[in-house]
């Protein structure tokens, strides 16, 4: 009995304290989360403050990105997508003994992964992807709980992790776009028999797909491109029945597609481009309903193109260029489906035009280019306005074009060339107002040329040449601000060159050759700064030479077979030898001229040159007598305010106040009135750039005389330098060549006035995003500064930065038809032992060839051809980093 009072009381105490626990949760805990998560955040730089919730008197539950278990209050999950973040991860993470979720992708985080994180043991989400991080990944693998494990597009290094087999809790791995060591792909994978989602894209890895990966029953998507995966084809990936995306692409598979893939009727992108796969496409494969991306590019497939895809429902994106297919193309393509892009290029498909590509009127991208098609292209397309690059050249087509066709209001692109067409461009051209590229040679187009050419303010080439064109050349086409290059050769147009074309300032190779063209040429040529090619040549010119031509930086020029006359200017027949002005009877040069070598041209000697001679002396003197009868004037009128100057100054010298400087040597090489006071009178706020050699400086110069850029040498070396320097940019004429005026030298002080030219790059996007840079010229060096604004699109910013660390055109001829830039840099990657023979060899020394690297790096990742495989963009007010080198001209 006397027992039971105090069994009692013990028993209430006990309630009492475990009542007192469960209200009141550890408050030592709490305080080393706090402690944690206040040490990550130091780790940290935080641009846009969304850690500034976290402070030492909050509790962590009620920190921005954070979650807490509702009963225990403990911290569960980080989560932070794209928010600017970058530093490292600190160690102090592993304290979050009950974290779940570790969330933080597309961010700038650098430094290693702790080793730490393993006593997160609950850890179920860990996503890093997007960022900076670089080291060799900690084995994981005792995070038994993991479900989602995401580490690609970061710098991790080393062997590639093959403990990742032993997670099998795994729904989704994403190992790719790292820097692993060479290896294969681990046949442990194939114990995930959960996964959903495997990413191992541009890891590295070699040798033939491990059959235990055709065991993961729920993969539905399988991402292996970009490494050098050999073997056949595998016919087990037929097993995987959920899955519905492939990514093959940019390996090393041979073989042919087996028929069992159409058993994948869940499948609904396929990529295998840029292998060395062959035969036919199975027919089944056009049974598959669900597909809505079908690409098989860069291979050696042959045969038709399966009916079926005739009959798709879902097809948004189909390209199989650079193969031996031949045949009809499936008369129903299209049809059915909402197609947004095709590109059949580079094939031999005869036949008919397909008509019914833009049905579904959301077509963008048409090119079938290089091909056999024959007959007229549909009058279908007329309709098909949400056309962005409209390419056909390369064809057998006849026929007139549809008038509209030629509206085109968003397209940046159409290209008709190299096929039989006839009849005249429509004066609905006005209406294709986004028009960079009309290219339309080589066909038997006619008529006269329409004004409204010249409301295509976008306009960058113009490709007319070798049609059956009469009539003059439009003025309007002066009003092309835009435009780099006019083709009109061989065609039959008559009249004057517009003297407005002068106004194309932008226009680097000009080409009227092979018509019927007369009259003088126009002194306003010579306006076109930019030009580096002109040929005139078989017209029926007449006149004298523009003298201004010797102004420009021309490195090509042909006036051959016209009717001009007079003397051909010294550069110009320097620049382009006698063959360039053969063919005109009335030409001469000058006897002097040190460019005459078993020339065919007549001297420049008789009653034609004395007549020019003595009229430019009565020229002259009639100028040296009216400068005498002012001279005279002015001497009288300042005759007593000379003397008084002159007692002025010789009581200055006398008392010693002003001392005489010695001269300035200058040496001029272009007409430019130089004034030493002037240009050596250089402030830091005008500095444009700095080399190994000295700094430049841009200088408004007075009297509204324009702007030069003045390079200050480094005191040493800088007279050596100099004098070479002046020899070869005294003489040189080319465009990518600053004009040097002047140098001057005194004592240790050495310049150099160069022209000053600033330039811009403009570049679009397929989405009318922009990109928008500058870059000037600073010689002899220069300076490439790029910045990306909010606007920017990632894909432009990456080709502008191929041309940076390649040195080569966005577009050039030497890449293949239909080819870029893009395309020549990833076909030179594909042996990453010669990656050091893409970078410019003019510019990859030794100092700067590893930023170069990373730079090219860049550039691969932002022109991706997947765009949800390229960097994130950050926030509106967020930009790249300032990427700059130094380069020669």
């Amino acid at each position: 009995m006397a027992k039971t009072p105090v069994l009692s009381f013990q028993f209430i105490s006990t309630v009492i304290c475990l009542l007192s626990l469960s209200s009141f949760p550890p408050s030592l805990s709490l305080n080393a989360e706090t402690q944690a998560l206040l040490d990550f955040k130091s780790q940290l730089k935080d641009p846009l403050n969304v850690l500034g919730s976290w402070k030492e008197s909050e509790s962590p539950c009620e920190f921005s990105g954070i979650t807490c278990d509702p009963l225990s209050g403990k911290v569960t999950a980080i989560s932070f997508d794209n928010q600017s973040l970058s530093g490292v991860i600190s160690p102090s993470i592993s304290a979050l003994e009950s974290l779940m979720t570790l969330w933080l992708p597309s961010n700038a985080i650098s430094g290693k992964l702790p080793d730490g994180l393993i006593n997160c043991s609950k850890l179920k989400q860990l996503n890093l992807t997007g960022n900076k991080m670089v080291g060799v990944i900690p084995d994981l693998s005792s995070l038994r709980s993991l479900e989602i494990l995401d580490l690609s597009e970061n710098y991790f290094s080393g062997g590639f992790p093959t403990w990742a087999g032993n997670l099998t809790e795994l729904l989704a791995l994403g190992l790719g776009m790292n820097e692993y060591h060479v290896g294969e792909i681990p046949e442990s994978i194939g114990n995930l028999k959960n996964l959903t989602w495997l990413f191992l894209a541009d890891s590295y890895l070699r040798g033939e797909i491990p059959e235990s990966i055709f065991e993961l029953e729920n993969l539905q998507t399988l991402d292996l491109s970009r490494n050098k995966i050999s073997g056949q084809f595998p016919k087990s990936i037929s097993k995987l029945r959920k899955l519905t995306k492939i990514e093959l692409f940019y390996n090393n598979l041979t073989g042919e597609i087996p028929p069992e893939l159409a058993n994948l009727t869940l499948l609904q992108e396929f990529d295998v481009s840029s292998n060395q796969l062959y035969g036919k496409l199975p027919e089944g494969i056009g049974s598959l309903k669900s597909l809505t991306v079908f690409q098989g590019y860069q291979n050696n497939f042959s045969g038709e193109i399966p009916a079926g895809f005739g009959e798709m429902r879902h097809l948004i994106g189909f390209s199989l260029y650079q193969n031996n297919f031949s045949g009809e193309f499936p008369a129903n393509f299209g049809r059915f489906s909402p197609l947004n892009s095709i590109d059949i290029s580079e094939n031999q498909f005869s036949g008919s035009f397909p008509r019914f590509l833009c049905e579904s009127k959301q077509l963008q991208f048409l090119l079938a280019l290089g091909n056999r098609f024959s007959g007229e292209l549909p009058d279908s397309y007329a309709e098909c306005k949400s056309l962005r690059r409209f390419r056909v050249n390369k064809n057998n087509l006849t026929g007139k074009i549809s008038e509209g066709v030629w509206a085109m209001p968003i397209a940046s692109i159409i290209d008709f060339s190299d096929n039989d067409f006839t009849g005249e461009v429509s004066p609905k051209i006005r209406l294709s107002t986004i028009l960079n590229q009309l290219i339309l040679q080589n066909n038997r187009f006619s008529g006269q040329l329409p004004s409204e050419l010249g409301k295509l303010m976008n306009l960058e080439k113009l490709y007319l040449n070798n049609n059956n064109f009469s009539g003059v050349i439009p003025s309007d086409i002066g009003s092309l601000q835009q435009l780099s290059s006019l083709h009109l050769e061989e065609n039959s147009l008559t009249g004057s060159i517009p003297s407005d074309l002068g106004n194309c300032a932008r226009v680097v190779d000009l080409n009227l050759a092979s018509n019927s063209l007369s009259g003088r040429i126009p002194s306003s040529i010579s306006l076109m700064s930019s030009l580096n090619s002109l040929d005139f040549s078989r017209n029926k010119l007449t006149g004298l030479i523009p003298e201004g031509l010797e102004k420009l930086k021309l490195s090509s020029i042909d006036l051959s077979e016209n009717q001009l006359s007079g003397r051909v200017p010294s550069v110009l027949l320097t620049m382009g030898g006698d063959r360039a002005f053969v063919g005109n009877n009335e030409l001469c040069v000058d006897e002097s001229s040190k460019t005459i070598t078993k020339s065919g041209i007549n001297v420049c000697l008789g009653r034609q040159d004395q007549q020019k001679k003595f009229g430019d002396k009565l020229v002259l003197f009639s100028i040296i007598a009216c400068v005498l009868v002012f001279v005279l004037t002015g001497m009288l009128l300042l005759s007593y305010r000379n003397f008084k100057n002159g007692q002025a100054e010789m009581k200055n010298d006398l008392e010693g106040k002003k001392e005489g400087d010695p001269s300035w040597k200058i040496s001029s090489f272009h007409q430019l009135d130089i004034d030493s006071d002037e240009i050596c009178d250089l402030e830091e706020d005008n500095l444009i750039g700095s080399g190994g050699t000295g700094k430049v400086y841009r200088l408004d110069l007075k009297k509204n005389r324009g702007a030069v850029a003045v390079k200050k040498l480094w005191k040493g070396d800088g007279l050596k330098f100099l004098e070479a320097e002046m020899e070869i940019l005294g003489k040189i004429r080319h465009r990518n060549i600053l004009k040097l005026y002047a140098s001057l030298l005194k004592g240790g002080s050495s310049f150099l006035v160069f022209e000053y030219m600033p330039n811009e790059i403009s570049l679009k996007g397929y989405d009318n995003s922009s990109f928008t840079g500058t870059h000037g010229y600073i010689a002899p060096e220069m300076a490439y500064t790029i910045k990306v604004t909010e606007k920017s699109d990632v894909y432009s910013f990456g080709v502008v930065l191929l041309e940076l660390v390649t040195g080569k055109k966005p577009i050039d001829e030497a890449y293949g038809e239909g080819k870029d830039i893009v395309y020549w840099v990833l076909n030179h990657l594909s042996d990453r032992e010669n990656i050091l023979e893409v970078l410019d060899e003019e510019v990859a020394s030794e100092s700067v060839r590893e930023d170069m690297v990373k730079v090219l790096k860049i550039a691969v990742l932002c022109t991706t051809k997947l765009p949800n495989l390229r960097p994130n963009m950050r926030e509106q007010r967020q930009s790249f980093h300032y990427l700059s080198f130094e380069t020669r001209t």
